[in-house]
């Protein structure tokens, strides 16, 4: 009985960046508070675009973030969990530098980005195809930007934060320029999911996220305090407010607004020449 029962469970690996918002969205099934009758699920935590590049060259894992830039290169083998993804509404990834620049300066400037399968990445490119860059891990980028060693930096995660106790002025929220120039919340983070697993499996893990993101906002002090561990320099008060940023009823469900920015976001990325191939976009759940 107990060995029938043992093969009976499926076990599903997922793969997340070690930040205090996804934390806080997968806290109810890391620490078990969520359960799914027959499945098991095992978590890894790695940087965004280690992820994204293993999606594309190993696809090991049965859920995994991803970056919505990287997306149409995984296409076939994953599709988008409607859950579990990161929007930002009338923010998201940021100019920085040491001295304020106008925009047309800041388009002939040398810039640190965080990799260049990154939905900000591909934001940048949207607002200036010439720009010149350089991919640095993204906790790096502040660090080389303060040195010298860039004339500015694209942040992401916690660092949209704290940019400015380093001395760092915002030239540009590319979040806001998207916002301005559609109306459109911006799309960066999704979980995508396997598609072999089959359609059950498939919607079983996407609800199991959607409870486990339900049960952090419910419980979000519990979640605040487990996600913590990886804020990165937040103080709680600080973190908070990045968890609410990026945690959210959008976390729950993009929305139809949501879903047309993410297949525009794609689309125009095609259009410009920045993906080589149209995306098609099938969301589970």
């Amino acid at each position: 009985m107990s060995s029938r029962t043992a093969a009976a469970v499926r076990e599903i690996n997922i793969a997340h960046s070690p930040d205090s918002d996804d934390a806080f969205m997968f806290y109810g099934l890391a620490t078990n508070k969520i359960r799914v009758p027959g499945y098991r699920f095992h978590h890894t935590l790695t940087d965004i675009e280690t992820l994204n590049h293993r999606a594309i060259t190993d696809p090991f894992y049965d859920v995994t973030a991803i970056s919505f830039h990287a997306y149409p290169y995984v296409q076939d083998t994953y599709a988008i969990m409607s859950c579990g993804g990161s929007m930002g509404e009338g923010y998201g990834p940021m100019i920085v530098a040491p001295k304020k620049y106008t925009l047309d300066e800041v388009k002939k400037l040398r810039i640190a980005v965080p990799g260049v399968l990154t939905s900000a990445f591909l934001t940048l490119k949207l607002f200036a195809p010439e720009i010149q860059t350089v991919a640095v891990p993204f906790d790096a980028i502040i660090p080389a930007v303060v040195s010298g060693e860039f004339d500015a930096g694209l942040i992401i995660h916690e660092g949209q934060l704290t940019y400015a106790d380093n001395g760092l002025h915002k030239i540009l929220d590319l979040g806001q320029w998207w916002f301005e120039k559609t109306g459109l919340p911006l799309p960066l983070g999704a979980n995508a999911i396997k598609r072999s697993l089959g359609n059950e499996a498939m919607l079983s893990t996407t609800h199991a996220l959607r409870d486990s993101i339900q049960h952090a906002l419910d419980h979000r002090e519990a979640a605040l305090e487990y996600s913590m561990q990886f804020a990165r320099d937040l103080d709680p008060a600080m973190a908070n407010k990045f968890v609410g940023m990026y945690v959210n009823h959008r976390t729950l469900d993009f929305g139809d607004d949501g879903r047309e920015s993410i297949r525009k976001f794609l689309d125009m990325g095609y259009e410009r020449g920045v993906i080589p191939h149209k995306a098609k976009v099938d969301f589970i759940g």
